[in-house]
């Protein structure tokens, strides 16, 4: 019967990574979850009339910066969107499109 191979300090190392990144995700996880409870009770509760975002992202722990991060990691999403939009514009609405980001700009 062939011998196991002894683990070598790279493949401790490796081990030990792998366990520290399964670590890192499941507290990941934990702190979504904590957030949709938070969310969910929030928009269940009778008492709320009408839904307010920024009271969510102000007083939920950890909620505005996980929708930061989520916005900033589909940015390139959005660009590839716009930029399969711009193919179908007229050139008048192009210019009028630049013309508007150009008044941006000067903001």
């Amino acid at each position: 019967m062939p011998r196991k191979a002894e683990e070598t300090p790279e493949d401790q190392e490796v081990e030990g990574l792998e366990k520290e990144t399964q670590h890192k995700e499941s507290n990941e996880i934990e702190r979504v979850n904590h957030m949709l409870a938070a969310v969910l009770n929030y928009i269940s509760d009778d008492e709320v009339e009408v839904i307010d975002i920024e009271y969510l992202l102000n007083n939920t722990e950890g909620l505005r910066e996980w929708w930061d991060q989520y916005r900033e990691r589909n940015r390139k999403e959005i660009e590839e969107e716009i930029s399969q939009a711009l193919g179908g514009l007229s050139i008048e609405e192009l210019e009028e499109l630049r013309e508007k980001i150009k008044g941006k700009e000067e903001e």
